[in-house]
């Protein structure tokens, strides 16, 4: 018996938990620390520019080629597009929890470069992006001048190239997302003063193709050489241009009969401005440039976020005058807040734990050696995070939380049971503690077993929903088995040393007085158990029918409860995001912004605030009538009412933002997805695709509102929306082909007139700063604000004479998408919306299965993305895992007892915990059976097991040793009572501070709390009677009346037996111990009695 050696070594025993407790310490300083365990799949972004295309085009030319391409790579689980009509796309590939993301980043790659060839010329060169990152920012940095004393593009271009790329190169960043522009060689051009020269903008592409050029043009001097060779000098071509004057005195032309030479500046307009004009971002009503920071899939959140600070600070000491940064919105606090919040839980629970503790042990020597079995255990675990790659994050928290109340449960067993000998039968500590361990090291070493078989099937489950039990699960799982060991080595040893008689009686004072009243009343209480479970085991018949309707009435209570997948938490940050009619003008997006500016900045609650026009974060859309808002809420000690907490907040925001009168905007406030790189939301997100339809875009839009509309009119789905259009006013323009041929006109010239003059064409580049910028041209202000103007553009013919457009084309008003969006190929559209009060995400999405079978039209399909797609996921693989965790625990109670019935009195405890779990569940309505939930559920398999085991396990021993089974019974649940109550108080109060959370991450510790506390009171209220009388039933028909009748026969036969195995067990040296302590004991009691 492992026990044995360290009752004879406590100092040995005392070392190794030291051990593990200086190891733990020292790697806790080496964790990351993480909201939650790496969870989020990984993803690979490709992003690209087709200058002055429309989304339809950037769509067909560039957006399906690479999708063609990049669907399949291997480890993809589903694959997002956007093409917009100022010429962006951005394909995202997200793929499977494992995958390696720089292989996949690779292979991505590889795939985009198969598609090269097939992309439009100048989406080659501009160039693809392809990075791996997080789709959830970290941190946004926002550059401002305080003073105002810098513009906007000042303050853009530092940005880009002081501050952009050395974000960059921060440990932990996957991409920097620019909300500003870039440089440009801007050539505006005048159609009027081009024709008159008889120019095109093929004419200017070309002088400045020619003109504008790196030269390499050798050194004089260069091998091989004369002898007489003394230098070799290189030679400096004035080939590359970067300045405005250089670009005005271009040589465009030469007019021979005048010799007149046309200069660029004679027929266009240059100036050093941007490449878009899209950046309109103010921050807490500063106009700033905005760096939207992701961070790298798998970098550790904290880290990285204090690697930016730390970055940031340096950059500072060399900004110019009046200009500074902030960090407006940020994704770390929470982390760092739920953190702390469950670090307090954890020291509230161990202070409840040893309250329980002490007045059921009454005294301070028995308290505190379960109290020093917490540590060694819990800090004993960090030594197996490093090596398992876990994190410290609020899921591993969690089970720490839980794990006070478990491991302290040995500790309790051995303590309680010494005691028991040393008061009872007036033992020494060293025999007293050797006697009890005898005893009790079977049970112990069972409950550890036990309780790792409900946890180790977890550690093999893949995808997120592995991640989220793994952490939790594997956490309890190493600290039982560490407390298992220290319940065999530290506690005996600890008995040895500290354990006293106690001397309490009625004439005791003070508390020794109330534990003498406390210990009248539970022998009082124990007397009537008893008798309880005598009157159980006597109408047998009437407990398994209290039992059957237990389980039937625990399965319509988990039917009838509303399920989810994670909990939205008050993380404090929030999203407002605004779209404005088709077409309305970038102008407008800004007046209306300015508007909710100040409806956001006046909201209690509210810290600071980030707008940003033509950005929709929902979809991820570039288009002038949306605009986004990112919102950071005040510290949750601060938000001290209902109004300034979500969701209160948000419907407050809500109502000021209808009383206000914004007319002609849709105005959605949300708050970001609970777990951070899954979705862009919380709430559901689903996908409605065009499938194999072959409707227009226009048809399609149509289906779509006819979705949103119903879904609108369900209650568990009334705040559907969705941002797809295609009604954005446009035109249909057409190329008249045989007037073209008439008139000698090559119609690509046509189009490529059209596209310069109105859309603007790149054509090349120029290095500025030790910054490469492009060269773009495009017709003046005045020559493309109506559609009227492309009269005045003129193209030139074989004869070299200009032929205006208008006699070559026609246009007419028309509707387009400004937006097209594709999932899985599928042209699509994303429904979204938030999970209204009084309804789970899981009764969401049925909702939505259900529209979608009776409203979407024939050959459409659906999807779910984000937190949803993943909630599905999750919900196939939640049976698996309590099958598997329950066939486990069956396996083990099989080989323990070597019967297949016994285990069938511990395990029909399980159902009886589940059903005070989802009745405690109900009783809230706020609270879900989410992820949460079921990992609590997964917890009270093993703890009910638990309370159990020292039941059958003391009655089993005496049963096969021939004593009567109803003796055996009763004398089992006489002498477990006490711990039983012990260990499971300890643990309900333990769990009491996650009940009544509140602050950051408040949801979930509730959720987790009110599970286990309902199962727990279950357990220790009904379990208690239950378990006795289904002992007796299954060891009954296990062993048979002949069986139990020869056991009963042979009684002292079997017991002389037990003794002579003892005995032959027993080690010399510790029996000469145990010898001389209990002659000390007995001298020091007659010296006493004398």
């Amino acid at each position: 018996m492992i026990a044995n050696t360290f009752i004879k070594r406590p100092v040995t025993a005392i070392v190794i938990s030291l051990v593990l407790v200086i190891a733990g310490i020292i790697c806790i300083g080496n964790l990351a620390v993480d909201q939650y365990p790496n969870i989020s799949p990984p993803s690979v972004s490709v992003s690209g520019s087709y200058t002055g295309a429309d989304a339809q085009t950037v769509e067909q030319t560039v957006a399906t080629p690479i999708e063609e391409q990049v669907n399949g790579t291997p480890g993809m689980e589903y694959m997002q597009s956007t093409s917009t009509n100022s010429g962006g796309v951005n394909v995202r590939v997200t793929f499977g929890i494992g995958t390696n993301v720089k292989i996949a980043a690779l292979n991505v790659q590889n795939r985009v470069g198969i598609a090269g060839p097939s992309l439009p010329s100048v989406v080659s060169r501009l160039g693809l992006n392809i990075r791996s990152s997080n789709p959830d920012m970290l941190m946004i940095v926002a550059v401002y001048s305080p003073k105002a004393s810098h513009n906007i593009t000042f303050l853009d271009n530092y940005t880009n190239t002081f501050i952009e790329d050395a974000i960059l190169r921060v440990p932990g960043v996957g991409d920097v997302s620019a909300r500003t522009d870039n440089f440009s060689m801007r050539i505006w051009m005048n159609p009027k003063k081009m024709a008159s020269y008889s120019l095109t903008p093929a004419d200017i592409s070309a002088a400045l193709n020619s003109q504008n050029v790196y030269v390499a043009a050798g050194a004089v001097g260069e091998p091989p050489q004369a002898k007489s060779q003394t230098f070799e000098t290189g030679i400096l071509v004035n080939g590359m241009i970067n300045k405005v004057p250089e670009y005005e005195n271009v040589v465009i032309k030469t007019i021979p009969s005048t010799g007149e030479i046309v200069h660029l500046k004679d027929v266009a307009r240059i100036e050093l401005g941007k490449f878009t004009f899209s950046s309109n971002a103010f921050t807490d009503g500063h106009r700033c440039s905005l760096l939207m920071v992701f961070q790298s899939p798998g970098s550790n959140a904290l880290q990285t976020a204090d690697n930016v600070y730390n970055e940031l600070k340096l950059l500072k000491k060399s900004f110019p005058p009046d200009i500074d940064y902030t960090v407006p919105f940020e994704s770390v606090t929470i982390i760092r807040v739920s953190m702390n919040e469950v670090l307090g839980t954890l020291l509230k629970a161990l202070l409840l734990v040893g309250l329980v503790v002490f007045i059921f042990l009454q005294n301070w020597r028995s308290t505190l050696i379960p109290i020093v079995a917490i540590p060694v255990s819990i800090l004993g675990t960090f030594c197996f995070f490093i090596p398992l790659g876990f994190t410290i994050n609020t899921l591993t928290m969690f089970g720490f939380v839980l794990a006070i109340g478990i491991v302290v449960d040995d500790a309790i067993i051995v303590v309680e049971a010494v005691q028991h000998y040393i008061d009872e039968k007036e033992m020494s500590p060293k025999e007293a503690t050797y006697q009890a361990m005898k005893e009790i090291s079977a049970p112990v070493v069972a409950i550890a077993l036990i309780l790792a078989a409900v946890f180790v099937p977890v550690g093999f489950i893949p995808g997120i929903v592995g991640r989220l039990y793994q952490q939790f699960a594997i956490t309890i799982a190493i600290s039982v088995i560490i407390s298992a060991f220290v319940a065999l080595s530290l506690t005996p040893a600890l008995c040895t040393l500290l354990l006293r008689p106690s001397h309490i009686s009625e004439k005791s004072k003070f508390l020794d007085k109330f534990f003498y009243r406390f210990d009248k009343w539970f022998d009082k209480f124990t007397f009537k158990y008893s008798n309880g479970v005598k009157r159980s085991i006597r109408h047998s018949k009437f407990v398994v029918i209290i039992l059957i309707c237990i389980c039937v009435g625990a399965w319509f209570l988990f039917k009838s409860k509303p399920s989810g997948f994670v909990p939205t938490e008050d993380g404090g940050r929030l999203y407002l995001t605004f779209q404005l009619p088709d077409a309305s003008a970038t102008v407008q997006s800004v007046k209306v912004m300015d508007k909710l500016m100040k409806i956001v900045g006046s909201t209690p609650g509210l810290l600071h605030y980030t707008a940003v026009s033509g950005y929709n974060i929902l979809n991820g859309g570039a288009t002038s009538n949306a605009g986004s808002m990112f919102c950071m809420l005040t510290p949750w000690d601060e938000r001290k009412t209902e109004q300034t907490r979500m969701p209160g907040i948000l419907n407050v925001l809500r109502k000021r933002i209808a009383q206000a009168g914004i007319k002609n905007a849709n105005v959605v406030v949300i708050q970001p997805p609970p777990i951070r790189g899954i979705g862009i939301a919380a709430g559901f997100s689903m996908q409605i695709e065009e499938g194999s339809s072959t409707d227009d875009i226009h048809a399609f839009e149509k289906a779509v509102d006819n979705f949103v509309a119903a879904a609108k009119k369900v209650p568990a789905t009334s705040s559907a929306f969705c941002y797809f259009s295609a009604h954005t006013p446009s035109f249909d323009l057409t190329v008249d082909r045989q007037k073209c041929e008439k008139l000698g006109v090559n119609i690509s010239d046509v189009f490529s007139t059209m596209q310069a003059y109105m859309g603007s064409l790149f054509i090349n580049n120029f290095t500025l700063y030790n910054r490469t910028y492009h060269v773009v041209m495009q017709a003046d202000t005045n020559y493309r604000s109506l559609i009227s103007d492309m009269d005045k553009y003129y193209v030139r013919n074989q004869d070299s004479a200009m032929v205006p457009l208008s006699t070559l084309i026609s246009y007419k008003p028309s509707t387009a998408a400004p937006l097209i969006t594709h999932f899985n190929l599928f042209r699509s559209a994303e429904v979204d919306g938030s999970i209204p009060q009084g309804y789970s995400s899981g009764e969401s999405i049925d909702a939505l299965r259900q529209l979608a079978i009776t409203k979407l039209p024939r050959g459409y399909t659906y999807e779910f993305s984000g937190l949803s797609y993943e909630e599905l996921k999750a919900g196939s693989l939640t049976i698996y895992i309590f099958m598997f965790s329950i066939i486990f625990v069956f396996l083990f109670l099989a080989a323990l007892y070597e019967s297949w019935s016994v285990p069938f009195s511990i395990m029909l405890a399980v159902p009886i915990s589940a059903f005070g779990a989802i009745l405690a569940l109900t009783i809230d309505p706020a609270l879900t059976n989410n992820v949460y939930a079921q990992i609590g559920l997964i917890t009270l398999i093993g703890l009910s097991a638990k309370n159990a085991i020292l039941i059958v396990e003391f009655a089993k021993l005496r049963v096969d040793r021939g004593e009567e089974l109803i003796k055996s019974t009763m004398e089992a649940v006489r002498l477990r009572l006490r711990p039983i109550i012990m260990t499971s108080m300890a643990f309900i109060l333990g769990v009491l501070p996650l009940v009544f959370a509140t602050g950051a991450g408040a949801s979930s510790r509730n959720t987790i709390g009110v599970t286990v506390l309902g199962g727990m009171i279950a357990s220790s209220t009904i379990s208690i009677f239950v378990v006795p009388v289904l002992f007796v039933i299954f060891t009954r028909l296990s062993y048979g009346k002949k069986e139990l009748a020869w056991l009963q026969a042979h009684h002292e036969e079997l017991m002389e037996k037990a003794k002579k195995v003892e005995d032959q067990n027993i080690d010399p040296e510790l029996e000469y111990d145990i010898a001389q302590a209990k002659k000390e004991h007995e001298e020091s009691k007659e010296s006493l009695k004398g």
